[in-house]
């Protein structure tokens, strides 16, 4: 991979991707076909779809982490190849589902990002990534060691640090990659908050599995095969009625679902597959039903997992600020317990 030779000083105008393809090296398909997408400067670009849709290759690319196999990425009409890629790289703030932290201090790790910054300008970052507080109960504060990868921190702490790297970096360019994905309830809504401050007036290419935390973006682009199938805002492509509004669908059904003799369940995402399985009668139908969901599915299962470990682990890290939160979180721990079981059990009834 060439680099170029023009210094990245940022951009006025838009991000483009004008038919970009690509395919990984020795692949017989391509994982990406003729993306046409455009990201105004200042705005939000959510990318959404099952797994294996391309989404993250997408995201890969603005960094130039990969090439396109053919078309191009401009910035304000400058191929991203021309510019000197460390330099395009300093404008952009990365914050991936499972961010890299070193066996060092807390103040260190988000200093990572501007290794200049005074004290006073790495509180700032915590404070506004919701962090502070929680470092401030920690013995040394800032000067906490948080272990190999942050092996001593939550999963929502973790998260926030990575934010509070971004945001003391101030970057141009934010990519977040499923950032609250691995997220238990609690933890997922401050770190969303913590996002919400991140992007505000920035220029953001966000991917979600979570449909909820992307539905004020400027723009959706659902991804589907390799292909965007759907673009528009959220209200835009839930009135289309096409793949985009049947993702939400299975995420936020309110519809209440069939009476299952044996289980029932509280999440939405949970019922909803539930009663998509027990629906058809014919076993060609059942058949097709059970392989369309899954990918959902196993969403559904890693999402439960996750919810109850992160509670589990704020339980073990004792950082329930209250006995009735600590229980809160034990709740939350068995129903997710609780709707694992039913789902799979569910499943295997069905099973092919």
């Amino acid at each position: 991979m060439k680099n170029g030779t023009r210094e990245f000083e940022g951009f006025q105008h838009n991000i483009v991707f004008n038919n970009v393809s690509f395919a990984y090296a020795g692949a017989s398909e391509e994982s990406l076909r003729k993306i046409r997408l455009t990201l105004p400067k200042g705005q939000t670009l959510a990318l959404v779809g099952a797994s294996g849709a391309g989404k993250t290759t997408l995201a890969d690319l603005l960094p130039r982490f990969y090439e396109p196999s053919r078309g191009e990425i401009s910035i304000d009409g400058e191929d991203l190849r021309s510019f000197d890629v460390r330099s395009l790289r300093r404008a952009m703030g990365i914050v991936s589902q499972e961010a890299f932290l070193f066996n060092d201090t807390i103040g260190n790790n988000v200093a990572y990002a501007r290794p200049d910054a005074t004290e006073d300008e790495v509180i700032d970052a915590l404070k506004r990534a919701t962090a502070y507080e929680f470092i401030m109960k920690m013995p040394k504060g800032l000067d906490t060691p948080i272990g190999d990868r942050g092996v001593l921190l939550s999963g929502g702490q973790r998260q926030r640090l990575a934010i509070a790297r971004a945001l003391l970096k101030n970057a141009e360019i934010l990519v977040l990659d499923e950032a609250t994905s691995a997220l238990d309830t609690a933890s997922e809504r401050l770190v969303q908050e913590a996002i919400d401050e991140l992007s505000r007036d920035r220029t953001t290419l966000v991917i979600a599995h979570r449909l909820s935390t992307i539905q004020n973006a400027d723009q959706i682009a659902v991804m589907k095969q390799g292909e965007v199938v759907e673009l528009g805002t959220h209200k835009q492509l839930l009135a289309l009625e096409g793949y985009y509004s049947h993702l939400y669908s299975l995420q936020f059904s309110n519809q209440g679902p069939e009476k299952d003799t044996k289980h029932s369940s509280k999440d939405p995402l949970v019922t909803t597959l539930m009663r998509r399985l027990g629906k058809a009668d014919q076993e060609a139908e059942k058949k097709r039903i059970y392989q369309e969901t899954l990918v959902s599915t196993s969403h559904a299962i890693r999402d439960r997992l996750n919810s109850m470990l992160g509670s589990l682990s704020m339980i073990l890290d004792d950082l329930a600020d209250n006995p009735e939160e600590e229980q809160e979180l034990l709740m939350e721990s068995h129903e997710s317990a609780t709707d694992l079981l039913h789902l799979l059990e569910h499943l295997e009834r069905h099973h092919y």
